[in-house]
């Protein structure tokens, strides 16, 4: 959206129709940023052999519910920032929500674990590199989501370039769960969400200077 078109539409009134966005466009900008992203994890991660033994398992669809709450999150962050006006109020809540769910079945493993065993539920094998890898994966969605959000009209940049980053780094986690061997809600509940913390803030840093319009 032109700065000219969103001055005459707010100048006009609600009698007046908005410019049709071009929406086929940004779905597949969006498609294709996630569509690299999940190419870099097939090519140099690969996804994991036990898939089907993991899938078995309570703790997996704990770790898979969470992650795709945070995708329902981060996309409605997006979706309200990118619109001049739209109503941002519950977003707090809602992207907290899955968040103390985690932290809470993550404090119940815990005490619930032998004293030697709670050092492995938190770090577990990958953390090293964990977030990392998820901050990578989400680098082609970031783009994608900060050009569609650009030509949108945001107007708290700051808040639209952290909710790029936090959708982002949302859709690279679930891309790089299917690779992840973790499903330790401790472990779950720190390194995925450092893994979206980074490029959120990164979002927030460059938000006022990508996103002018």
């Amino acid at each position: 959206m032109k700065t000219d078109d969103l001055i005459n539409m707010l100048a006009s009134g609600p009698d007046v129709a908005a410019p049709k966005l071009p929406l086929r466009h940004f779905a597949a900008l969006i498609a294709g940023g996630l569509l690299f992203s999940c190419i870099l994890m097939l090519t140099f991660l690969g996804l994991r052999p036990n898939m089907a033994e993991l899938a078995m398992l309570p703790a997996f669809w704990i770790k898979m519910a969470f992650v795709l709450a945070l995708v329902a999150s981060g996309w409605l962050a997006v979706t309200r920032l990118s619109a001049p006006g739209a109503r941002t109020s519950t977003l707090p809540f809602v992207i907290a929500l899955p968040i103390i769910l985690i932290w809470l079945v993550a404090a119940t493993s815990m005490m619930n674990a032998a004293p030697d065993e709670r050092a492995y539920l938190f770090w577990g094998d990958t953390w090293h590199y964990c977030s990392w890898l998820i901050v990578i994966l989400s680098l082609p969605i970031f783009v994608a989501l900060l050009k569609v959000m650009r030509q949108l009209a945001p107007t708290r940049l700051r808040l639209a370039g952290a909710g790029a980053g936090f959708a982002a780094g949302t859709a690279a986690t679930l891309v790089y769960s299917f690779h992840c061997p973790e499903i330790a809600a401790p472990f779950i509940g720190f390194w995925y969400l450092l893994g979206i913390l980074i490029p959120s803030v990164i979002g927030a840093l460059i938000g006022p200077r990508v996103l002018r319009w």
